[in-house]
């Protein structure tokens, strides 16, 4: 990982990615589009800094949009849906112990996000699946360091419990309760991450 406010050296990216300079120049680009990583004239690049206050603009904005398409989706959704959430939830739960110990965070993270890719997916509206996963993505680093700091905690349990109770909602067809579900469950980190950035 690079830190919040690194200073990204090309000869240290290329010899890291083994990749030249205008792979790198490329990449960048599109990250300074992501909003992930910012140009200083002259100076190259540097990683995007984290706040509190882009903080809990991007958690709120995120668990309104996932509410949005997790209560289309229900009202969308059809049986292949219902059987991709399924098989999700089991993938993620059946890979719990990524989380212990010295597991590997980002394909734990991965499977998270499938799972949470196959409830909205039923939502129908491609624009909407864009601007969710720009939001997913500017999170990131904030997950990253959330992930960091709860690897093998009661944390994890919790969310566990929740995508269990969000599946059941999802799957009785409850928009109410579930949007609700997944609004706390987006909520939840944000409030841990405000604490960790004091």
């Amino acid at each position: 990982y690079f830190e919040a406010g690194q200073k990204l050296k090309m000869s240290q990216l290329k010899e890291r990615y083994q990749v030249g300079v205008n792979p790198l120049r490329e990449a960048l680009s599109q990250l300074v589009v992501m909003q992930l990583v910012q140009v200083q004239d002259q100076r190259g690049y540097r990683v995007c800094p984290v706040s509190q206050a882009e903080l809990l603009d991007i958690y709120d904005t995120r668990a309104r949009i996932e509410s949005l398409c997790v209560g289309l989706a229900i009202e969308r959704g059809d049986d292949a849906w219902e059987a991709g959430i399924v098989a999700a939830a089991y993938r993620l739960q059946s890979n719990a112990a990524l989380l212990q110990g010295n597991g590997d965070l980002q394909a734990w993270e991965q499977l998270h996000q499938q799972f949470h890719h196959a409830i909205v997916m039923g939502c129908g509206s491609e624009e909407l699946l864009r601007v969710r996963l720009h939001l997913y993505e500017k999170a990131s680093r904030y997950r990253n360091l959330w992930l960091q700091h709860n690897a093998g905690h009661a944390a994890f349990d919790v969310s566990q419990m929740e995508h269990e109770q969000l599946v059941a909602a999802v799957l009785a067809r409850d928009v109410t309760s579930s949007q609700a579900l997944v609004q706390k469950h987006i909520l939840v980190p944000s409030r841990v991450l405000q604490n960790l950035l004091e």
